[in-house]
């Protein structure tokens, strides 16, 4: 049972993140919901679930780039909750760099908050992971494997994070299963037309989008029906891997 055990999920006040949430909360979880701008969606995703059940959830404020702050985003859920259960490395930036007009802050932009960040605070949580045989979920996505066209830092970047998981998971474990999840067509960037939608679709097996929920699904089996598992991706990207 997931009754009163606490999760820290980072990027949560949108889209997968916020959606984890809510799937999260509703099997009994307290959550520590981080967010870095998004204040106001973080706030009424807090208050939605804090109706249900109240004093359930908090909310922390950071920018992940930042230096020293891995730890004190854990030191804020040991002292509302008093232990932590899950880690979800889940916040991550997207955006084209094609080469050529690559520089270093993108660089350190991508890099930082996709592998650098979950990296730096699996390390803050370890110790109380520790206490608990908890468990830590990194996002990673199918592009790590896969590379996606003018977004080379950022596929770089989900591939090391796939390395790190398994990384981790040798170095963390026994006491620490360490997993990812790799979603494929679940929700659509910004400004991307149709016909390229239908293509991407065109090429999964299920011949449809997946939705946020199915991969809140698959986090919620790695944190509690998955024992014996660790150091591994689940794909949820519809079959699309299978296809050239």
């Amino acid at each position: 049972m997931l009754n009163e055990k606490v999760a820290l999920i980072t990027g949560a006040a949108h889209r997968i993140g916020a959606e984890t949430a809510r799937t999260l909360h509703a099997e009994g979880m307290r959550l520590v919901l981080h967010y870095r701008h998004s204040r106001k969606s973080a706030q009424v995703l807090q208050h939605e679930l804090n109706e249900q059940r109240p004093g359930s959830v908090i909310l922390v404020q950071a920018d992940l780039l930042s230096n020293n702050v891995m730890p004190k985003l854990v030191e804020e859920t040991i002292t509302a909750f008093g232990q932590l259960d899950v880690l979800i490395n889940n916040a991550s930036s997207f955006y084209p760099t094609k080469i050529g007009h690559v520089n270093e802050e993108q660089w350190d932009d991508l890099i930082g908050t996709n592998l650098k960040a979950p990296l730096f605070l699996s390390q803050a949580a370890a110790p109380f992971l520790r206490k608990v045989n908890g468990c830590i979920i990194n996002i990673v996505d199918v592009h790590a494997d896969r590379p996606l066209k003018t977004y080379p830092l950022y596929s770089t970047a989900k591939a090391g994070l796939v390395m790190l998981t398994k990384a981790l998971a040798v170095e963390l474990g026994p006491e620490i299963r360490v997993n990812g999840v790799a979603p494929g067509a679940i929700l659509w960037p910004e400004n991307l037309d149709e016909v390229t939608k239908q293509r991407i679709i065109s090429r999964t097996v299920l011949k449809r989008k997946g939705e946020p929920h199915d991969i809140a699904k698959a986090i919620l089996f790695l944190i509690d029906g998955a024992n014996y598992i660790s150091g591994q991706i689940i794909t949820v990207d519809g079959g699309r891997s299978l296809r050239s």
